[in-house]
Parts: C-alpha cells; sequence; structure tokens
C-alpha cells in the first residue's frame, strides 16, 4: 500500500489545516520525501475515534542506511558553517513553527489524542528549544588552559560528533524532537531521526519547515517505520555517533547494549515514577491544584507524572475528600472539542495497564474515591481515577503508570517519606508542597531524583537541564549541557618556543 491520506468524512478536522502541505505521508531522506521501496506503509489512527488519519511510508533497514549516508555526506559542510549561519537557520525554523502553530497541534491532536489547549502549548515548547539553541549556537566558546609546561600554549575546544540518532516517544512527539535535534544542529551534528509510528505526522510536518527554513539535505532526516528495523541500522552503523532516546527504560536498555559494540555516545530520557509529597503545612487548595496539573496533563501519559500522592495524615482525609471533587469535575472527551481536560490513551495495551492496575490496587485494599473505569466516550478514554489508602505493595505504587489514575497513601513523618519516595529504581522528577522553607531545602537535598519542584508543576524549558539519575536516564537535554552533549572536547597543544 502505498503512503497516502485518510479521505474519510470523519476526517473533515484535516480540513481545518490552513496549510495542506505540512501534511506528511512520506518519509525525509536527503531532502527528498521518499517512499518505501517495498512500497509498505502503516496506518496512523486517531485515538480519540479510531478512524485513519494517514498511511505513512514504512522504510526498511537498507533506507535506514541510506539517511545515514546522507547525514554522513552532509556533515563536513554543516560543521564547517559558522555558527551565525547555523543559528540564522535555525532562527528561521523558529520562526516558522511558530507561524505554523495552529496547523501543528491539530496534527499534534489528530494523531496524538491530547486535547489541542495542550497541544498548542506543546508547539510553543518545541518551538521554544529551537530558539534556544539558535542564540546558544553562537556561545559554543573555547576555553584557554594556563600552561603547566613551558613554551606551550594550550586551548580546549569543543568539536560536533557527527551523525546523531534521535529516537522521539508519542507523548510529546513535536517537543522531544526538537529538544534533541535543535541542539545537535545548533552543535554542528547532523541528524536521523525516527518518530514513533503512533505519531509520525508531527515529526514530518517540522521537516517540511526545517527545509523551508533552510535546512541543507541530508543535515535532518526522518525515517519513518518499524522501530526495531530501523534503530536497530542506527545502533550498528558506527557512523552514528551518538543516540538521544526518549522512552521507557526497558527500550532504553535495549538501545544501550546494541549501541555498545559502536562505543556510542548515549544521551536518555526514560522512565520516571514521580513522587507528590504534601506536608500538613500545606494550603489543601493550592496541592490540590498542583495534584490536579501534576497526575492528569497529557491524559497522565507523561514520564513527569506524579505517580504517588503522599499526604501526611493530619489534612489526608480532607486532601483526598478535596481532590475527589475535583477530579470529577474533570471532562473527559474528543481533543478536538475545546473543552475537553482528559483525551483518549494512545493504544489499547495503554488501557489494560490502567484497568491492571487499578484492579490490583483495589485487591490490596485501596479505595476508589472516583472514576475506576472505562469512560463512554470511546474505546481508547479511561475516566480521571482517584484511589486512596493505596499500600506500597499495590503495583501503581512501583510501576509507571501513564494513565489518568491518582494513587493516594498516607504518611506520618518526614524521613518515613523521603524512604518510601526514593525506593524505586527512577529518578526522574519529585514534587514537593510544603511552606516549611527548612524543609524546603531538606527535601530538595534529600529526594534521589534528577529534578525537583517545590509548590509548583511547570519546572521544565529550554534554559533548564532536564533528566534524571539511576534507572531515569543518562545525560541532560535542554541548557547548555543539553548542547554539549552532542559536543567532543578536543585539546590542542602548541610549542610555542
Amino acid at each position: 500500500m502505498s503512503a497516502h491520506f485518510a479521505r474519510t468524512n470523519h476526517h473533515h478536522a484535516l480540513d481545518r489545516l490552513a496549510d495542506r502541505r505540512l501534511l506528511r505521508a512520506l518519509a525525509y531522506v536527503d531532502g527528498h520525501w521518499t517512499a518505501s521501496e517495498a512500497a509498505e506503509s502503516f496506518e496512523v489512527t486517531d485515538p480519540a475515534t479510531g478512524a485513519t488519519v494517514a498511511f505513512v511510508a514504512a522504510l526498511d533497514a537498507r533506507q535506514t542506511t541510506q539517511a545515514i549516508n546522507a547525514a554522513s555526506r552532509a556533515f563536513p559542510a554543516w560543521r564547517a558553517l559558522l555558527p551565525q549561519e547555523r543559528s540564522r537557520i535555525l532562527r528561521k525554523w523558529f520562526e516558522l513553527v511558530v507561524a505554523a502553530k495552529d496547523d501543528l497541534a491539530l496534527l499534534m491532536t489528530l494523531e496524538q489524542g491530547k486535547p489541542l489547549k495542550e497541544s498548542l502549548g506543546e508547539i510553543d515548547y518545541a518551538a521554544s528549544f529551537v530558539e534556544w539553541y539558535a542564540e546558544e549556537a553562537k556561545r559554543l566558546n573555547t576555553e584557554n588552559i594556563t600552561s603547566h609546561l613551558p613554551n606551550a600554549e594550550m586551548t580546549v575546544r569543543r568539536e560536533p560528533l557527527g551523525v546523531v540518532g534521535v529516537v522521539t516517544p508519542w507523548n510529546f512527539p513535536s517537543a522531544m524532537l526538537t529538544r534533541k535535534a535543535a541542539a545537535a544542529l545548533a552543535a554542528g551534528c547532523t541528524i536521523v531521526a525516527h518518530p514513533s509510528s503512533e505519531t509520525p505526522l508531527s515529526a514530518l510536518a517540522l521537516a517540511e519547515l526545517g527545509e523551508r527554513a533552510g535546512l541543507p539535505a541530508g543535515v535532518f532526516n526522518v525515517v519513518t517505520g518499524d522501530a526495531r528495523t530501523i534503530v536497530g541500522a542506527m545502533c550498528a552503523d558506527a557512523r552514528v555517533r551518538a543516540m538521544s532516546f526518549t522512552g521507557s527504560t526497558e527500550i532504553g536498555r535495549l538501545i544501550a547494549a546494541q549501541s555498545a559494540p559502536t562505543m556510542k555516545r548515549l544521551v536518555m530520557e526514560l522512565g520516571g515514577h514521580a513522587p507528590l509529597i504534601v506536608f500538613d503545612d500545606a494550603d489543601i487548595d493550592k496541592a490540590v491544584t498542583i495534584a490536579i496539573d501534576a497526575k492528569f496533563a497529557t491524559s497522565g501519559q507523561d514520564c513527569l507524572a506524579a505517580n504517588r500522592i503522599y499526604v501526611q495524615r493530619l489534612i489526608y482525609d480532607r486532601f483526598c475528600a478535596a481532590f475527589a471533587r475535583r477530579i470529577e469535575g474533570l471532562r473527559t472527551g474528543n481533543g478536538l472539542c475545546g473543552d475537553a481536560d482528559i483525551g483518549p490513551l494512545m493504544h489499547e495495551r495503554a488501557v489494560e495497564k490502567v484497568e491492571e492496575q487499578v484492579a490490583n490496587a483495589l485487591a490490596h485494599g485501596a479505595r476508589c474515591l472516583a472514576g475506576g473505569k472505562r469512560h463512554t466516550a470511546g474505546p481508547l478514554f479511561y475516566q480521571p481515577t482517584l484511589l486512596v489508602d493505596v499500600p506500597d505493595e499495590a503495583l501503581i505504587m512501583h510501576e509507571e503508570t501513564f494513565g489518568p489514575v491518582a494513587a493516594v497513601t498516607p504518611f506520618d513523618d518526614e524521613a518515613e517519606v523521603v524512604a518510601r519516595a526514593n525506593a524505586t529504581e527512577y529518578g526522574l522528577v519529585a514534587y514537593v508542597v510544603t511552606e516549611n522553607g527548612a524543609r524546603q531545602a531538606r527535601m530538595g537535598r534529600a529526594l534521589d531524583y534528577g529534578m525537583v519542584a517545590i509548590n509548583r508543576v511547570k519546572i521544565t524549558g529550554a534554559p533548564i537541564p532536564f533528566g534524571g539519575v539511576k534507572q531515569s536516564g543518562i545525560g541532560r537535554e535542554g541548557s547548555r549541557h543539553g548542547l554539549e552533549a552532542f559536543t567532543d572536547l578536543k585539546y590542542l597543544c602548541l610549542d610555542v618556543a
């Protein structure tokens, strides 16, 4: 089946696109829109309705190697550009993304399902990385070392690694691509990107805009198709000098193992299992708002989502009651409807996992105060759910949920809750709600997480180093550290005698 777009009556939503050229069903390799050599394609569906949005080209290992060939050929000229030139192209890409915001958000909601207001927010977030790295491209400075040897001048410079493999997830299909690609491009690297087969249209639209911005042929390639085939070819090729991946810890381990023979640089943003800790000095209304935002954004399908909510016993019952009322007020529905707070889950496997975790928690003695079953909006919708009195033995307390289910449990003192919060292989983000300044500082130190949010949820953005510890990842994305991840240090020692 050749790559093409769905023409079903249901998808009159596609007619809302102001720029139809942003809807691409072919891969993008060496500056060309490329079909599968075997004329194979895969279906992209709207998780809210099950309707087909497009059939997208499924490239194979040989075509993946062609994309790596193109990126390798393009690398010398791209790295040789003045940083100001790379900056100018990235700046143009940023401007085009901002101008196409409504279309990009519409495509994202159609393939991913998240409410349109969240998709619009993600496009702003995605664009911010392109803007940030357009500016950082000009600031990758050399450093001089005070020599410890006579008649020697010493310099250390950062040089781009080469070809970078980028593998992105379905939950943030635009922002995860720009956070990686803009950093690598700013450093002078070239890209072979593989987007999730659930959400390839967002990546292909960004490639269309990148081409218009002036990214030369071969500098930015998007290879769509089977992940095992494409990512396997990227890991095996020694010319791919780094692999940047966002997704599950399980898949991250596989990529790391496959990259070991070629000693690739790894940047990995993996699973999260975030605790949210509410102390008894907290304002309950504020704490509930933080819990709603930390748990239910992206319908709970977020590695930053609060998975385990610990509430100090003195305010536990009042918090649970207020939280239940707020959860019952969340509106579930098609993301294209303007008032939806909770959209569909990505696929049937995700719904089944949520069902399993809820059943397991109830079997372990938890109580359900809100939701607890599938929603009538459609097969992939699940009711926003509140489980309370959830024991640490329940699955939901040690497995990432990726769904709209909040699990709440009481605690008594600070030492106890720190130990419980840290008792996980993950370490991406932790949330704390307390008005005690000394406790804020103590918790920031004691929690074994790469990021700690105190009295707020929104903490990410282009200037900050995003990433986790333990099994939640390797390296950081965003900030100057995200740019340096795609460089090697070169030391030059010059005799001046």
